[in-house]
This record gives structure tokens, sequence and C-alpha cells, in this order.
């Protein structure tokens, strides 16, 4: 993960856009030097977020970062996701920017986030990608995600979201546990392998110390926290950590 400093506009923001991209590109060359196999970019420090949708100035923003990324490793996949549930922006800035994938929030089954109801969007967001010709990103969707009450969908279980997601048409599943930088719970990863025939990824709290708990059921792991100073999101990137979970996975 490459939490992208705070954009123009949001209530945290403090760096020019030069420096914003720079910060991004060095953390992106770190990752590659240290040997991860895709990167994805986050306005993660944009808090509080929109619900939604984002202005013109954060699409135009993240599309100049997301670029200077992929220039910078070019061989890697790279996604992106804009908090909070634009997703249309993120696939729009993903074809500008020659990305490889979105990570998409309530594509199938509304919950509600600390933002407001999250509405589905698997209908609109891939009439979308039609329209403007990218059919090759492909849309990574949370279920049950976390920061989200799921009250309202209580009777429907995780591995029934899941095959939700691929009836929709979505590429990957992601799982989650309940906040930034807490594990899944091991029952839900199994819930939803059973349930999809989708690449699952797990998008929260996977760490050296529990990553062999979860090798053999998860087919890839979106890491942020883990890979930072002092083991949280805001931190920056400290290739000892990264080096040492990759060690871990490998072992």
């Amino acid at each position: 993960m490459i939490h992208v400093g705070a954009l123009p506009g949001t209530p945290a923001s403090s760096q020019s856009l030069r420096a914003i991209e720079a910060q991004a590109v060095r953390e992106a060359r770190l990752y590659a030097s240290a040997g991860v196999d895709g990167l994805m970019l986050e306005n993660m420090h944009d808090t509080p977020y929109l619900r939604g949708q984002v202005g013109p100035e954060i699409v135009a923003a993240m599309t100049l970062v997301a670029r200077a990324v992929k220039a910078a490793v070019p061989t890697l996949p790279c996604g992106i996701q804009i908090l909070a549930a634009a997703n249309r922006e993120a696939l729009a800035v993903a074809l500008a920017a020659g990305l490889d994938f979105v990570r998409a929030e309530g594509f199938a089954f509304a919950h509600v986030a600390d933002e407001g109801v999250i509405q589905s969007c698997a209908a609109d967001l891939l009439r979308y990608r039609r329209a403007i010709g990218a059919e090759h990103v492909q849309i990574w969707a949370d279920v049950k995600k976390k920061h989200s009450s799921h009250a309202i969908t209580a009777d429907v279980g995780i591995g029934e979201t899941a095959h939700a997601v691929e009836f929709m048409r979505g590429d990957a599943v992601i799982v989650t546990g309940a906040v930034t930088g807490d594990a899944p719970q091991p029952a839900d990863v199994h819930a939803v392998k059973s349930a999809t025939h989708l690449p699952v990824y797990l998008g929260s709290g996977v760490t050296a110390a529990n990553i062999a708990s979860f090798r053999a059921t998860a087919d890839g792991f979106i890491v942020g926290s883990e890979f930072k100073t002092g083991g949280h999101w805001s931190g920056a990137v400290d290739g000892k950590r990264v080096r040492r979970f990759l060690a871990a996975l490998r072992k």
C-alpha cells in the first residue's frame, strides 16, 4: 500500500502535489527493490472521507501520482482505491494512468460505513467501465468491509456476499478484519474461499507473525500497516519490515 499524502482541498492537506508525488515514487521504488508483487495507491490521509464521490481536484491529483508511480516501476501491477466508495472516479484514474485494478467498496450489497450508507454499485460501475473502454481494469470488491456496520445484511453471510460478487461479474474478492490493522477471521476466509471461484485477497491485518495461518487459504495479501514504521498505516514505509514480511511469506 502507498497511502498518498493528504490531497488538495482536504482538511489535513499540507504538502504540494510535487512533494506528494515524490514521496509516492520513493515508496514505490522501495517496495519494488524489496520484492513485492504489486502496488496499490489510496488517499487514506483525506479524512474525513466524502461518501461515494470526490471532486475533480482529487481525481486530477490521484491521476498525476498514479502515472508517476506506474512510470517509476512499470513492471509491477498497480491498482487504486479512492475513498470512500468513489469507485467510478477510481476507474477513471486507472484508465488514465494505465493501472491494472481498482478496489471497490459496496460492489454487492449495501452497508453502513462511518460516512453513511454505501449503496451497492455493480450494475452502474460495470456499465461505466464498458462506456469508457476500461474493461481491462479489474474490479476487486470488498465483502463485509471494515469500518462498517453490516446489521442490515446480517442475514446474508460473508460467503453469500462473495458469491454475489462473482455473480455480478467482479474480478476478485477482498476480506478484511473489523478495522484497519485487524486481521480477518479465519472462518470468514474459509467461508469466502468455499463460496467463490474468484481470487480471494486479505485486505487488513496480515503480518509476518500471522502470515502462516493464512498462506494456505488466501490467494494474496494487501499489506499496509505491517510495512510502515511502528506498524501503523500513517508511518513511512520501512524497508526492513517489508523484507521481514516477504521472508516469512516465502518461508
